[in-house]
């Protein structure tokens, strides 16, 4: 048995879908499902019915999910110990999180968490979606902060994780501010002169809101990918220096002088609202997260709505 083979059944039971899965993992979607296959070749079951769709778990999927994940926790503590690492202070939380919200969002947010409660210690790491769900997931954070959309779930088992709403963000189209008050580019573009567009690689969230924003328009845009990257700081500056538009959640543009640069670049059908979530393990919180949990949950979203 190979720990691969546990990583990628955990992101299985995360996302419910092998492509989506497949590419999180780096690897092609065959080469995906023959690991999982090996998986079940070596426990003796079937973890995934694949008589029905979307992807679902088979009740002895649904059963070892939960090992799987243990057994990973084990393996990256009993590495981190191997290392020398130094356990992290019960004054210490650790978060992890999308880079684009640990930029524009986090800061602030800590700020007035700490003038509430008082401060602490924090140890963050910035991944993207998929990561950081499988950092809450495998023991490597107190807790997770993410992007969530009902149409691009998180997908966390509600009796094993705790979840708090923190803010509301809407993503809109943004492109370089012009000495006239008007966009650079503007959607939708036309066939003769369409758009240069400044996308967020695949494995990125806000790469599959943005696509569920162009294929719910009412109106045909005419885009010319012309950048990649999967972070939003990089696409905020490729649009800023004029090479296109970028597709921006609120955090990464309100209150910074890069807003002023910077304009909508498209009217509401173009925009999309999506949550900032707060996740936590319930069967592993300390006196420090329920301290923060009990504060949000009294004065979280609602307060700064």
């Amino acid at each position: 048995m190979e720990l691969k083979w546990l990583e990628d059944f955990v992101s299985l039971a995360e996302t419910g879908n092998f492509s989506r899965s497949a590419v999180l993992r780096h690897v092609t979607q065959p080469a995906f499902s023959r690991r999982i296959q090996a998986l079940e070749t070596w426990l003796g079951a079937d973890l995934v019915d694949r008589t029905s769709f979307p992807t679902t778990l088979t009740p002895a999927g649904k059963a070892f999910k939960e090992h799987a994940a243990e057994v990973l926790r084990g393996i990256y503590d009993a590495r981190a110990v191997v290392r020398g690492s130094e356990p992290i202070p019960a004054d210490t939380l650790r978060f992890a999180m999308p880079h684009a919200l640990s930029l524009g969002f986090y800061p602030k947010w800590l700020s007035r968490v700490e003038r509430a409660i008082g401060g602490f210690g924090s140890k963050l790491d910035a991944l993207n979606v998929h990561d950081a769900v499988l950092a809450l997931v495998e023991g490597h954070c107190d807790l997770l902060i993410c992007y969530h959309h009902e149409q691009q779930p998180i997908q966390l088992d509600e009796q094993r994780y705790d979840m708090l709403l923190l803010d509301k963000q809407i993503v809109r189209p943004y492109a370089k501010l012009t000495s006239g008050g008007e966009p650079l580019y503007r959607l939708p573009g036309s066939a003769e002169h369409p758009v240069p567009y400044l996308a967020y690689s695949p494995n990125a969230y806000i790469a599959r809101i943005v696509d569920m924003i162009l294929e719910r328009s009412r109106i045909k845009p005419y885009l010319h990918r012309r950048f990649e990257t999967d972070m939003a700081e990089a696409l905020k500056t490729m649009a800023i220096e004029g090479h296109g538009i970028a597709w921006l959640p609120d955090n990464t543009i309100k209150g910074m002088c890069q807003s002023r640069c910077l304009v909508v670049a498209g009217d509401e059908n173009w925009f999309c609202e999506i949550e900032i979530r707060l996740y936590r393990d319930l069967k592993k919180s300390k006196p420090l997260v329920e301290r923060l949990w009990k504060y949000l949950a009294k004065h979280g979203y609602a307060s700064q709505a």
